[in-house]
């Protein structure tokens, strides 16, 4: 069996649990597709010792055997680990190394036992939606997808914008707001939810629009049908504002209009037995943390 392993970095007290993941991989005499610039800072920052077999530097040079992905990290190494993959056929599995993590949700004194369950296939595959990206005047944007969220922003010193939102063609709303977001099921555990966002189970068909401190008080996030299209078109003072994909950002002139969809493709990722989505939702969210619980 072939699996590749991601990562952008780690701090120095994760190394045990580094050497107690890849001395599961040399003794299960897996082969080891691993991130060169990843296996680069472990061996001369981290001076830790790596298992492996060979090497990918992006998609282009990923090896489509591979049957899984192992992200080490936090979600933002996971999101990571989808702009630079970019194969969606293969699982992605996260093991934390952050703090939060949703999206990695091996915890440090989970990895051995997770790792026995996925290698023994004891294990959900779930699917997630990813969004489509589409801007009328703006063609040079590599890879224009996103798995969290899709936002439009003020710039630093710019008042706040005004952003007309239409779904499926029918008017929405005039939002006067710092900005706008718009996620999907697994998005909704981040930016959105940070602002007020409803959460959505991961198999929920439904995208949240938040608005970002919104000028109107009565104006709240609402969830629609991820076969709806959406539409932004942005206004403000001066001559940009900012639109994220997950954590990339771009400039984008007023002018630009935004339509947003479901991907034609899903993000698979694996649920352990330990870890169905309500535990995760209820462990890393501290849900019953006060006593009177």
């Amino acid at each position: 069996m072939k699996i590749a392993v991601f990562g952008t970095s780690v701090a120095d007290d994760f190394v045990p649990v580094l050497q107690e993941f890849f001395g599961f991989l040399r003794s299960s005499n897996l082969r080891v597709q691993m991130y060169k610039p990843f296996y680069t800072h472990l061996t001369e920052e981290v001076k830790t010792e790596v298992y492996y077999t060979s090497f990918f530097h992006s998609y282009s040079d990923f090896d489509s055997d591979n049957e899984y992905i192992f992200s080490v990290g936090g979600d933002g190494t996971f999101l990571q680990s989808v702009l630079h993959i970019r194969n969606f056929e293969i699982p992605v599995v996260g093991v934390n190394s952050g703090r939060l993590g949703f999206l990695a949700d091996i915890s440090e004194d989970q990895v051995n036992d997770a790792l026995k369950n996925i290698f023994s296939k004891k294990y959900k595959v779930v699917e997630r939606s990813m969004l489509e990206i589409g801007f009328s005047n703006r063609k040079n944007i590599d890879f224009n997808y996103a798995l969290n969220e899709m936002t439009v922003l003020k710039t630093d010193n710019s008042s706040m914008l005004n952003v007309a939102a239409y779904v499926d063609g029918e008017f929405l709303n005039n939002y006067w707001a710092d900005g706008l977001i718009i996620a999907t099921p697994t998005g909704s555990t981040a930016y959105s939810l940070s602002v007020g966002g409803p959460v959505l189970t991961p198999g929920s068909e439904s995208f949240v629009i938040t608005p970002l401190a919104p000028h109107n008080l009565t104006v709240r996030p609402i969830v629609v049908p991820d076969n709806s299209e959406i539409e932004l078109k942005v206004e403000g003072r001066g001559v940009n504002f900012l639109t994220s994909l997950d954590s990339r950002s771009f400039a984008m002139e007023f002018s630009t209009s935004i339509k947003v969809r479901k991907a034609a493709f899903k993000l698979k990722t694996l649920q352990l037995p330990e870890q169905p989505f309500f535990y995760t939702l209820r462990n890393k969210l501290m849900w019953g943390m006060d006593r009177r619980n």
